[in-house]
């Protein structure tokens, strides 16, 4: 009896735990939620602000990003076309550490001030960001062609039944 009664002791005691651990965590989500999106307006402004959108090369970067997206929505009935895009576009993203370093390395030679950190921060917003935006894209038009190709393969296959039915009667 005594083992039954330190059993549901462990067990009671573990319960404690665990609501204690829960209500802790709801603590910190409330405390957070009723911060707001302040905190995260203030460094998604601060990092807006820190960038020098005049340099050549970040327009001709936002440019590029602007045709692809052109190109992905001009060609969204070629959908080979589009997973050729797609794999592109995930090299790009896959390369990202590499070009970042490289590009740190290098920057002196085409920017004012040194955007390529060692955390990758500014390449990932900048470079792989709009890539896997793109990639998004282009596999939400993927899915919806396909249900297009499984209606139409459905109405030929209800159509062919209907024929065959139609047939057999005759």
């Amino acid at each position: 009896m005594d083992q039954v009664y330190q059993a549901m002791d462990e067990m009671k005691a573990a319960m404690n735990e665990h609501v204690d651990l829960v209500s802790d965590l709801l603590q910190r989500l409330s405390s957070e939620l009723r911060s707001g999106f302040g905190p995260a307006v203030d460094n998604f402004v601060g990092f807006f602000h820190a960038i020098d959108w005049k340099e050549p090369w970040l327009i001709g970067l936002l440019a590029f990003h602007v045709l692809l997206l052109i190109v992905v929505i001009l060609s969204r009935r070629k959908v080979n076309f589009q997973l050729s895009l797609s794999f592109l576009a995930f090299v790009g993203v896959y390369m990202a550490e590499r070009i970042n370093r490289f590009l740190g390395e290098n920057w002196k030679s085409f920017s004012s001030q040194n955007y390529f950190d060692p955390n990758g921060l500014f390449i990932s917003v900048l470079w792989s960001g709009p890539l896997l935006v793109i990639t998004i894209l282009i596999v939400v038009n993927t899915l919806i062609t396909l249900c297009g190709l499984i209606v139409k393969w459905k109405r030929a296959e209800l159509k062919h039944r209907a024929r065959q039915a139609r047939a057999k009667k005759d």
